[in-house]
């Protein structure tokens, strides 16, 4: 898992800043775009711009070669470029698949809405509360992010035999009201439960894996 948070570079054209053109293989790199936007372009001919609240997901296979530079109107977009970028596995019998690419806008996003309006969680992939995201995956992953107020608390059911971690950009939480984490910090969950609950100390943006 990478966090950046990034100025574009204003004294060289949009198209040279960003990740030039590199090769994956054999797993997902998976882009999810909080301020800015992310400008796509492949080997396989997608070319394509996410912007923030979006994601990319993209089953590199046999082999693929990819650019991730900042989209043309990144300015206008106040400069910034913050995304994680997570490295998905890919099953050993899938490896070799011919790659795919998948982006998903903020207006596609299934999200849950608490009662009080101060917890929002986007399903990226797999399912919450009985709401399914729409990336297809080729293993059984979920992938959430959210943004809680002050005050806001959500119950995060997820499969018992489940790994799971939660990485937070900023602000501060509470888990199972007993362990408090600061932003930039990661906290893994040991396998002993089916969920865990989130309460927000500040205002807090979080991603949480499983």
């Amino acid at each position: 898992l990478h966090h950046a948070d990034i100025k574009v570079p204003q004294h060289k054209p949009v198209s040279q800043s960003g990740v030039g053109p590199h090769p994956h293989r054999g797993f997902s790199p998976v882009t999810f775009i909080f301020k800015g936007g992310v400008h796509h372009r492949d080997s396989r001919g997608n070319n394509n711009v996410i912007y923030a609240g979006g994601t990319q997901w993209m089953n590199a296979g046999m082999g693929i070669i990819h650019s991730e530079r900042p989209p043309h109107d990144i300015f206008e977009l106040g400069g910034r470029q913050e995304i994680i970028q997570l490295w998905v596995n890919l099953p050993a019998a899938h490896k070799m698949d011919q790659p795919h690419y998948h982006p998903l806008t903020a207006e596609e996003t299934p999200t849950i809405i608490s009662t009080d309006g101060l917890a929002t969680i986007h399903i990226i992939a797999g399912e919450l509360a009985g709401v399914k995201g729409k990336i297809p995956t080729l293993s059984p992953v979920n992938t959430f992010t959210a943004e809680f107020k002050k005050g806001g608390k959500y119950n995060f059911t997820i499969p018992a035999n489940h790994n799971a971690f939660i990485y937070l950009l900023d602000g501060k939480v509470n888990i199972n009201d007993n362990h408090a984490i600061d932003g930039k910090y990661a906290a893994v969950f040991n396998n002993d439960g089916s969920g865990f609950e989130v309460e927000a100390l500040e205002d807090s943006r979080f991603f949480i894996g499983t």
